[in-house]
């Protein structure tokens, strides 16, 4: 288990109850992320659930909440556990979390500040900063890139995310195969089952979107509300593609 304060933490995820926007510290509503019309005067977001998944369309600012989170939690923005700076941060992604999250409120039973924030498009960064720490401290590093793309991811999955905190996944489907998505499903069952690790992700896989007893939301325009897996647009793209694959695709290049 892990300590605050010298004590034991004995209470089960999720340990971020509510994050919230605090007006109050929006100097100007012109400048992004909080021009996005998700972040109202009145933006809030609880967490009701071990595990929370987001979905929504590229640009509506998914990883910009995510990014937001991981700052609150003390986890760099582009990606890594507290404590770890990617190699090439400089160049890893143009940074806004960091701007949210000093606007950004939080609730917490109790604060956690373990685990990991794991971004897809910097995940190479964070394992070459991994095996470097290990080298500079005359261990064997974990050498997560000596395996495929999604072979590392999972590798670095079951490593690093079994234990407690909180684990904030940007994307994690990026590198894997449908047959490596049931594989974190997996892991995503392990997790909950250990009642010590609240996930908080954001994903275009339905195979993701449908793990039993998430609470899953959709971000669109107007904010973030409950949704099911069947009513996302991308369930139903997946859906009328595998009833007529050939079909499909004729259809939208035809467009």
């Amino acid at each position: 288990m892990s300590r605050r304060s010298g004590r034991t933490i004995n209470l089960p995820a999720p340990y971020l109850k509510r994050v919230w926007l605090d007006a109050s510290q929006v100097h100007d509503r012109g400048a992004y992320p909080f021009c996005l019309p998700i972040f109202p005067d009145d933006f809030e977001l609880n967490f009701e659930t071990a595990i929370t998944i987001i979905v929504g369309e590229n640009g509506t600012g998914k990883s910009t909440i995510l990014e937001g989170i991981a700052a609150l939690a003390g986890y760099d923005d582009a990606g890594g556990g507290k404590g770890y700076m990617p190699v090439d941060h400089s160049e890893a992604r143009e940074k806004m979390g960091g701007q949210l999250s000093r606007a950004l409120r939080a609730s917490w039973l109790p604060k956690i500040t373990n685990g990991w924030f794991f971004r897809a498009e910097s995940f190479f960064s964070v394992a070459r900063y991994l095996d470097k720490a290990a080298r500079d401290a005359g261990q064997v590093g974990p050498d997560f890139l000596s395996h495929s793309h999604g072979e590392g991811f999972l590798r670095f999955f079951e490593e690093r995310c079994q234990r407690q905190g909180i684990f904030i996944f940007d994307e994690p489907e990026s590198a894997l195969s449908p047959a490596r998505q049931i594989e974190f499903l997996k892991l995503l069952r392990r997790m909950e089952d250990s009642r010590i690790c609240q996930v908080i992700m954001a994903t275009h896989a339905p195979m993701l979107m449908a793990y039993p007893g998430a609470r899953l939301l959709r971000l669109g325009k107007y904010g973030l509300e409950p949704t099911t897996v069947e009513q996302t647009d991308h369930y139903r793209v997946m859906r009328e593609f595998c009833d007529d694959p050939h079909g499909f695709v004729e259809a939208t290049l035809g467009e």
